[in-house]
């Protein structure tokens, strides 16, 4: 009785005929034997068998001894442990060496398996020796291999206090908890169902099928028939059921579960495993948050590179295929393969790729049109009216910007900056505007059906999230008050309502803080321009004294991004998880912690392009009576050419930089930190030490994946997406900058998590999360910020106004350029020099340009002259100008948000054909799980037939 009950929890034997009728296997990692009925015939002896069962029971005795002796107090059992091997011995190695079945030396070399060279390493563990967390690390071990996994031991080649653990699922394990977790595994071919066709339509796609191989192949697909490796099986799937497993797919058991889904399970197993008495000491997460654990992670599949070309001898493993079609230079323009990237990284990763690629090829449409606005721009350059009379108005006078030592100037030497303001302040700003604002809805409109047709492909329509395990910072604060969870049926720690309401408050208050000292520091950027604008006018240098408001703007713009970076650095992670209050779950504190770091870093890089865009210059008073800062600074006036240059350097400018600098520390930190590990250990163990390593002491040098996950990828996008919607208006070649980031963003995040990164865990998610409602908030956002931009920041409304109204064609309906005659002119005041205050008065009389002290200047406004009933009032001019943009927002926004709701509602969530598709599927997976359960019924009836057992007349 002892001998069975070893012998049925050991996976040695499989089955023994009693009577020598039926087979006889042994089964031992995939080598097998078989006993014909015919004993005689046979080239296998009977007794030598019955000798080898023998041994085997003596040494599952033995192999249960060793787990009874585990319980004695040893250092982390070291009987399992191996110094100095590139490849360790494993405690349960091969006991059926009579089957002959020989493992292939690359198996026991390449640092994938176990020393018999036949079980697969499917996780890794690291501690150090010297770590005092000794008792909860055996006890942890303990457990794990009483769920049935199998572990090896072997220190680093480094350093000996670095011990890995190596973690093995066998296929029982592997198909017990693939049933727990539902995971869907391949059982039958896709058919799929064709309309019928006349024999007219038939004729015609052949035609057009012949006319298509005449053409060349589309450059962007990738080469299927060079790649053999990207072909994905296309089937139905079902949850895996060891009852049903003959309806599966199975052609080999060790390939059945792909590496992801083996760590992911193994990943799911140890994080139930108690490592102390206790009903909350269980799990992973918590033994590495207490360090008990430095690191846990999958290996990757080998090396990414190869010396022999993939296209003549193949990939040699799924991470060499993904370097060569999706992380290479080489490959830039070719289609991502998504398929490939689930199966390697999982469902999170792979959707995070797809949002990306798909957001980037969005782009095209928006970057082409915006680049078409900007050469419309350039084309009616020569035929702008008010270009030309700034260019030409050699005779007026400009007033002083600043106090002091900035001279009088001439309209005229402007003429640049008018030039430059007309290339992305023209006729076709306003369509662009509406055109961006609806592209943002079709793209997350888009986004949902592209997400459904993933979702389906990789089997993510049915999934739902586990119940989630509590935060063990949660769990550490409220477990002295406990509550029933609704769900479980199972006390869990429980926080009151007044301490969350409190700490919500505190939270609310933390964010707001920052987001002062994030103003404070844009109010330290506006001080520095109204300073520095005088300083730079009374420059030695004539190039820097003749543009000394450009010189200004240039200057600010830089101090203000490393402004930003420096708060991104000192007040992000570190502060924002102080900030966020304590969520009973991960997800929810990672949506919090999403929510409030997204708040901050949208606040920090777009508060100085808001001031830009919407106070620069519109509360500065004029002369003679200007509005100063603290009694002191005078504001800054925007440039006679108007503000929207400004914002076009700050938004270009802040864009090119962060860009570079965010694909510099994504790749660049990670490329130095690695090279600088493998430095260290060429100077140790010289250039062939290194190739000789086995993968989990090269993946364990790698870089671990950021610890809040994609976190900082999204965030990075989304700041982009703000960016290239909120003030398109004023910079149209925004989309075309992001496109050119992405294409080159979308390889480096490839090559990173290919060869910069140990492999992280293959996780499950069915949409990208919290992101989608925060770009739904910044698409709203983008039509009220565009409205504004184009009333408020350009002069789009004062030139309808005045062709409209003033002009020379005022009361014939036409707003041509021949209507703007005259717009500068307008659009300008007199203003009395003898008027100017006594800290504002120049230095310079202005005798330069006519030879005697100048009398009357002009600037920017709508105000009466000076000798008029009421000097310097504002005109009837003014407040037709300040109702057109009023109204032009209102309308403007309504027409947009009406168009966008319209699309969203025009434009359904889940496609037809989808649709279709999946109640086809679900009618053809009933008909085919009831055409297998019958073939299987049919075939046991025959059987009995055969052996002429008596049977009853049961169905069918």
């Amino acid at each position: 009785a002892g001998f069975s009950t070893a012998l049925s929890q050991t996976p040695s034997i499989s089955s023994i005929s009693s009577e020598g009728r039926e087979d006889l296997q042994v089964n031992q990692l995939e080598t097998q034997i078989w006993i014909k009925p015919d004993i005689q015939k046979t080239d296998v002896d009977f007794s030598e068998i019955l000798n080898a069962i023998q041994e085997i029971a003596k040494d599952v005795n033995i192999f249960f001894d060793e787990l009874e002796g585990v319980n004695s107090p040893s250092k982390d059992d070291d009987s399992l442990l191996h110094h100095g091997n590139l490849t360790s011995t494993s405690d349960d190695a091969s006991r059926l060496e009579v089957v002959g079945e020989e493992v292939p030396d690359k198996n026991k070399t390449n640092g994938l398996y176990f020393r018999d060279g036949k079980c697969r390493i499917d996780y890794i563990l690291v501690y150090r020796k010297s770590n005092p967390q000794t008792e909860k690390r055996e006890v942890f071990e303990r457990n794990i291999r009483a769920e049935g996994l199998q572990m090896e031991k072997e220190s680093s080649l480094t350093n000996s206090d670095i011990i890995f653990v190596k973690l093995h699922a066998p296929w029982e394990v592997l198909g017990k908890y693939a049933e727990l977790m539902n995971v869907r595994m391949p059982f039958r071919r896709k058919i799929y169902y064709l309309h019928r066709r006349y024999k007219f339509m038939n004729r015609i796609e052949k035609q057009i099928s012949r006319f298509r191989g005449w053409l060349p192949r589309k450059p962007m697909k990738l080469d299927k028939e060079t790649l053999p490796d990207l072909e994905e099986n296309d089937c139905y799937t079902a949850p895996f059921s060891q009852q049903r497993i003959h309806h599966f797919i199975i052609h080999n058991k060790d390939t059945f579960f792909n590496n992801a889904t083996r760590s992911r399970i193994v990943h799911h197993i140890l994080q139930r495993v108690k490592y102390e008495e206790g009903k909350n000491k269980i799990g992973l997460n918590r033994l590495l948050s207490n360090g008990s654990y430095e690191a846990a992670f999958p290996l990757h599949e080998g090396s990414y590179r190869s010396k022999n070309s993939i296209k003549t001898h193949g990939a040699e493993n799924h991470r060499h295929l993904l370097y060569e079609c999706w992380a290479s230079w080489g490959v830039w323009y070719k289609y991502q393969p998504l398929d490939l990237v689930r199966r390697y990284f999982g469902e999170k990763i792979g959707l995070y790729f797809a949002w990306l690629g798909w957001y980037t090829g969005m782009l095209f449409p928006a970057a082409f049109i915006g680049l078409f606005v900007f050469l419309y721009g350039v084309t009616t350059l020569n035929h702008c009216q008010v270009s030309k009379e700034v260019c030409q108005a050699t005779d007026i006078i400009m007033c002083p910007i600043c106090d002091k030592y900035c001279p009088f100037m001439r309209l005229s030497d402007s003429c640049i900056y008018a030039k430059v303001t007309h290339l992305f302040d023209n006729g076709a700003t306003v369509f662009f505007a509406v055109f961006m604002a609806v592209w943002a809805t079709v793209f997350l409109e888009f986004w949902k059906r592209r997400r459904a047709v993933i979702a389906y492909d990789w089997d993510l329509i049915d999934w739902e999230e586990e119940e989630e395990e509590i935060r063990p910072q949660f769990e550490a604060k409220y477990s002295k008050k406990e509550r029933m969870n609704p769900i479980s049926g199972k006390p869990e720690p429980y926080q009151a309502f007044a301490d969350k309401c409190s700490r919500l408050i505190v939270s609310a208050s933390g964010i707001f803080f920052m987001i002062c000292v994030v103003i404070a520091a844009v109010f330290g950027i506006v001080i520095y321009r109204v300073v520095t604008v005088s300083t730079f006018a009374a420059f030695k240098w004539a190039l820097i004294r003749n543009n000394s408001q450009v010189a200004t703007t240039g200057t600010a713009v830089c101090i203000n991004f490393c402004i930003i970076m420096l708060l991104n650095v000192v007040t992000s992670e570190t502060l924002m998880v102080f900030f966020t209050e304590q969520p009973r779950t991960e997800s929810e504190w990672e949506n919090s912690f999403t929510l409030k770091m997204f708040l901050f870093q949208f606040v920090n890089l777009n508060s100085s392009t808001f001031y830009i865009a919407f106070f620069l210059g519109r509360f500065t008073g004029h002369p003679g009576a200007y509005l100063r800062l603290i009694n002191r600074w005078r504001l800054e006036e925007c440039h006679p050419s108007g503000c929207l240059i400004d914002l076009c350097m700050q938004m270009g400018i802040i864009m090119v930089l962060k860009q570079t600098w965010n694909n510099f520390m994504e790749l660049g930190y990670p490329l130095i930190q690695n090279w600088w590990t493998r430095r260290k250990l060429r100077q140790e163990y010289g250039t062939q030490g290194k190739t000789s390593f086995p993968q989990w002491e090269k993946d364990y040098n790698l870089q671990p994946m950021n610890a809040y996950g994609l976190f900082d990828e999204y965030l990075e996008m989304i700041l982009q997406f703000g960016f290239t919607t909120i003030f398109v208006a004023a910079f149209p070649l925004a989309p075309l900058l992001a496109l050119l980031n992405n294409i080159i963003e979308i390889r480096l995040d490839a090559y990173k998590f290919v060869t910069q990164w140990r492999r992280p865990l293959a996780s499950r998610a069915k949409d990208i999360g919290i992101w989608y409602g925060i770009l739904e908030g910044i698409g709203i956002l983008s039509v009220i910020t565009n409205a504004f931009v184009i009333a408020v920041t350009s002069d789009f409304i004062p030139r309808l106004v005045y062709a409209y109204k003033y002009g020379p064609c005022a009361g014939q309906g036409e707003a041509g350029q021949k209507c703007m005659v005259g717009y500068v002119n307008a659009s300008l005041s007199v203003f009395l020099v003898s008027d100017f205050e006594n800290r504002s008065e120049p230095t310079s009389n202005g005798s330069e340009f006519s030879g005697s002290p100048l009398k009357y200047c002009r600037y920017r406004d709508y105000r009466d002259p000076p000798d008029s009933p009421v000097p310097y009032g504002y005109t009837l001019q003014f407040w037709h100008v300040l109702a057109a943009r009023l109204a032009f927002i209102i309308v403007f926004e309504h027409l947009v948000f009406c168009i966008k709701h319209l699309i969203s509602y025009l434009i359904p969530d889940l496609p037809k054909d989808l649709r279709d598709r999946m109640r086809r599927e679900k009618y053809l997976i009933q008909e085919m799980m009831y055409e297998a359960e019958l073939e299987r019924l049919q075939k046991e009836r025959k059987e009995r037939k055969k052996n002429g057992k008596s049977y009853h007349n049961e169905w069918p």
